[in-house]
């Protein structure tokens, strides 16, 4: 999601509520794009984390210092010298506009008191950090602007600052339901789109949003709604702006799989529905920065990931190809005991027959009913029988090839997902280490030469559940194994996913009854890292650690068992306290 108007009021009234007469104490240029402020309050100190980058600009009060240079740039020395030691008097936001201005009193060289006002502006790749006057005319600006660059404002200094209308967009908190209608009836366009085009503060996101709370069709353009229809959605649109306009907000992180996928600074109706959960907050600041921080560390491992993904698939879809032919092959031998059936029939019945004959009905033994076979017309019974016996063995021979290809070809694709399933939970380079390490073992990737073998460093993810159950689940098959056959004992619980690619669960037992709670959570953790993480419910097989059995010669990671108890757990972590080692 859009750090969008909505989210800027949440962000104001937080701001309002923590660091409003808040005295400026240090003020910092960490990255090119990117300002610090450290802010003295009654209460204790915060740090305002501002950033205009164009990929990622933000807002929000962090615990979290950052490295500065050795030389402050030109545009931190210029705010040092009018506005340090300054006190923030007034955080507005003009309507619900993506925009925020800090007012800020402090002395001059002459010791008289003056007003200045730092502007952020969080609009995509034309986000900006401008400094005012106390006319409103641009001091600097951290992003310089000229007409060459934009011919609708200059942001540069000298210039008189202004909001550009580029978009012409209404008001939310000011339109009233006559104007409402009109505006969103004259869009030919889906009433979504038509939402956040005609007003400000509204994101893609909150207009699907403000379509679901109404129970309309965000597809389908305003004009086709009827008139109570269309009071439906004002009301809707009227109680929302009510909630900002109150600060009536309930900061969350919407996960699905464990990923984030949106934060909004109110409760999401519609992600109610569907395999998501919801973290609710009480700081909108707090959900920016881990959002935004675990986009950053999902978004950086799955790049770093790229090459093994690769190769995992394409041996991936080579096995799958290898296997359908085999299977198909296989099936085909299927026809062998009909040439069997056919060469006995004319060993018993063909002494008699005459030469020169295309086929031979005769009585089949084995079924009682009557069978036709072809012969061939210039050889004799006895050679037209040693011909079906001789396809008869061929076939079979193919048979019992094709039978252990077949296996080994399965064992392949279900190793190679247990690997692919392993990437999806990497959260570490360490765990890239692993299962690198895995493929070169298992012969799919070359070893490079000339480097030292580094030390393994990663860990099995480590839980605890509010019984007091330590839960250890594998990242990888490397700690699958370890997990299940060097840190268990034998009156352990273990858990898996039925017969999908999936990590090692274990319940450490030490000598207790497992809670059935416990049985529950450690299900929903098996069921939570393996292929069907996605699904509502996933069966789950858990046994004695002491039955699990690990064939000699097994790949990684593959174990087998014969008597089990099962389970249907909904994937989820929730009721379980992770561990950092």
């Amino acid at each position: 999601m859009a750090l969008d108007g909505i989210t800027m009021a949440a962000i104001c009234r937080e701001l309002n509520d923590k660091i409003l007469n808040s005295r400026i104490y240090k003020i910092a240029q960490p990255e090119e794009d990117e300002i610090l402020l450290t802010l003295k309050t009654q209460s204790g100190q915060y740090r305002l984390l501002i950033s205009a980058g164009a990929s990622l600009p933000f807002l929000y009060l962090t615990e979290d210092n950052k490295p500065s240079p050795a030389a402050a740039p030109n545009f931190c020395m210029l705010l040092r010298k009018h506005i340090q030691n300054g006190r923030i008097t007034a955080i507005r936001q003009p309507s619900l506009e993506r925009i925020l201005m800090l007012d800020i009193d402090h002395l001059n060289e002459m010791g008289d008191m003056c007003q200045k006002t730092l502007v952020i502006e969080i609009m995509g790749k034309h986000s900006n950090i401008i400094f005012l006057d106390d006319k409103g005319m641009i001091i600097n600006s951290i992003k310089h602007i000229s007409s060459a660059v934009s011919s609708v404002r200059e942001v540069l200094p000298g210039r008189d600052y202004f909001i550009p209308n580029t978009q012409d967009k209404a008001d939310p908190l000011s339109t009233d339901r006559e104007e409402f209608t009109r505006l969103l009836t004259s869009r030919p366009m889906p009433a979504a789109k038509a939402v956040y085009s005609t007003f400000t503060g509204f994101s893609p996101v909150m207009a699907e949003e403000l379509l679901y709370r109404s129970s309309l069709d965000s597809s389908v353009p305003a004009s086709e709604y009827s008139e109570d229809e269309l009071l439906h959605l004002y009301n809707n649109f009227s109680w929302l702006i009510e909630s900002i306009g109150a600060g009536d907000y309930s900061p969350n992180i919407i996960l699905k799989g464990g990923d984030p996928v949106e934060f909004a600074p109110v409760r999401l109706a519609r992600y109610d529905e569907g395999n998501y959960t919801v973290e609710e907050h009480d700081s909108i600041s707090y959900v920016l920065q881990n959002f935004y921080a675990r986009r950053n560390t999902v978004t950086r491992i799955r790049q770093k990931s790229s090459d093994l993904r690769r190769i995992v698939t394409t041996l991936l879809e080579r096995n799958v190809k290898k296997y359908d032919l085999q299977l198909k092959q296989l099936k085909d031998t299927g026809k062998k005991d009909k040439y069997r059936v056919y060469g006995e029939l004319l060993n018993t019945y063909g002494y008699n027959l005459e030469p020169g004959l295309k086929s031979f009905e005769a009585d089949n033994y084995y079924t009682g009913e009557k069978i036709t076979i072809p012969l061939d017309p210039t050889l004799t019974a006895s050679e037209n029988a040693k011909k079906y016996f001789d396809r008869y063995g061929k076939l079979k021979r193919t048979e019992e090839a094709l039978t252990t290809m077949t296996a080994e070809t399965k064992g392949e694709i279900d190793h190679l997902e247990s690997i692919q399933a392993s990437l999806d939970i990497a959260l570490y380079e360490n765990d890239l280490t692993e299962i690198r390490d895995e493929l070169i073992q298992s012969g799919y990737i070359h070893k490079k030469t000339g480097n030292k073998k580094k030390e393994l460093k990663s860990k099995p993810f480590h839980y605890v559940n509010q019984d007091g159950f330590h839960i250890y689940v594998g990242k990888n098959n490397f700690q699958n194994d370890y997990i299940t056959f060097k840190y268990s004992s034998g009156n352990d619980w273990w858990f898996h996913a039925k017969q999908i690619p999936g990590s090692h669960v274990l319940v450490k037992s030490d000598g207790r009854e497992l809670t059935d709670r416990t049985f529950e959570e450690a299900g929903a953790l098996a069921a939570y890292y393996s292929k069907g993480r996605e699904q509502d419910k996933v069966e789950i097989d858990y046994v004695r650690k002491k039955e699990v059995k690990k064939p000699a010669g097994a790949k990684p990671g593959f174990v087998v068992y014969y008597t089990n108890y099962s389970l249907v757990a909904t994937p989820s972590l929730e009721g379980l306290t992770l561990i950092e080692e």
